[in-house]
């Protein structure tokens, strides 16, 4: 997933060694992560698959299983790592996660205190925003979310980017060592306004603070925290609508006086181009919001760290 480790570096232009992670896609809401084992075989719908058959094929391959089904070997970036991870808490999808990463300003180099783990899917994002020489320090006051998380690290290969920590961050602040040295800090936490004031001594003059609230209430009660040290105090919602884009056909009917009317696209395909000089019909391309489109997730507020003047 990111340039940690040459030997187990993951790129577009690499073949897949036994031991890998790949992302099985089989359309775009079904995909499953996998590690590579020679003697190993996966199973689905479309039939079994050969892990040995896997081994050498560049990221991206599509494999053969032994009923002539199909599926493409893809490489476990954040992105599909998002859809495919285990969900052991309400996670942050690539929509609030793309919002994050720009406003909070993080670069290769940066070093990032988040409270809040989770299922770690801004983690790993965060991890490859900081790649190479950055550093990702978290932390959750659920021991086992935490060990879950630190081994989905190791398997994505971030451990040398990522520190996972139990704390309760909200009674305890973030540990003394980073006073002074975070470019950013992430809260994910039900009251955050708790743990402000310690993000407020974690920054470099300047830094920036984000708080992802569920609740405009917990909005409300961070932002009358925040105003004392902090300025440029912003929150958003961010929405994101997807649209279908596929294949159809347009059926013509002829009218009287020699017309014709255009009736309701079909998804059909078009089989020739005889066919439609035939029936009168012709292929078009049809666009519509999908109808599973994901509605709230929560607010995000930003703010700066005044400067000492």
């Amino acid at each position: 997933m990111l340039p940690t480790d040459d030997l187990k570096k993951i790129s577009f232009t690499r073949s897949i060694r036994d031991g890998d992670l790949v992302i099985v896609y089989e359309r775009h809401d079904v995909m499953k992560a996998v590690k590579v084992c020679e003697s190993s075989t996966f199973q689905n719908r479309f039939g079994m698959f050969k892990h040995s058959d896997w081994i050498g094929k560049p990221f991206g391959s599509k494999v053969l299983s032994n009923k002539g089904g199909f599926v493409y070997l893809l490489a476990p970036t954040p992105e599909l790592w998002t859809l495919v991870l285990s969900h052991r808490t309400q996670i942050l999808y690539i929509a609030d996660i793309s919002f994050v990463i720009m406003f909070l300003e993080i670069v290769p180099g940066c070093l990032i205190l988040e409270s809040g783990t989770g299922s770690g899917s801004l983690t790993t994002s965060l991890a490859r925003a900081v790649a190479p020489t950055g550093h990702v320090y978290t932390f959750d006051f659920h021991e086992q979310r935490a060990a879950s998380a630190r081994e989905d690290f190791e398997k994505t290969g971030l451990t040398s980017l990522v520190t996972v920590g139990v704390r309760d961050v909200q009674g305890q602040g973030f540990p003394e060592e980073f006073v002074g040295l975070a470019d950013s800090v992430f809260l994910d936490l039900p009251q955050p306004w708790l743990a402000i004031p310690s993000a407020e001594r974690m920054l470099k003059q300047d830094g920036v603070l984000c708080s992802f609230s569920p609740c405009i209430e917990q909005v409300q009660r961070s932002a009358e925290t925040l105003r004392s040290k902090f300025t440029d105090i912003r929150t958003f919602e961010v929405l994101l609508r997807t649209y279908e884009v596929r294949e159809g056909k347009t059926e013509s009917s002829q009218v009287e006086g020699g017309g014709s009317v255009e009736l309701p696209p079909c998804k059909k395909r078009v089989r020739s181009k005889e066919a439609n000089d035939t029936n009168g019909d012709s292929s078009t391309v049809m666009v519509r919001p999908c109808s599973e489109a994901r509605g709230h997730t929560g607010y995000l507020t930003f703010a700066r760290l005044r400067c000492l003047s």
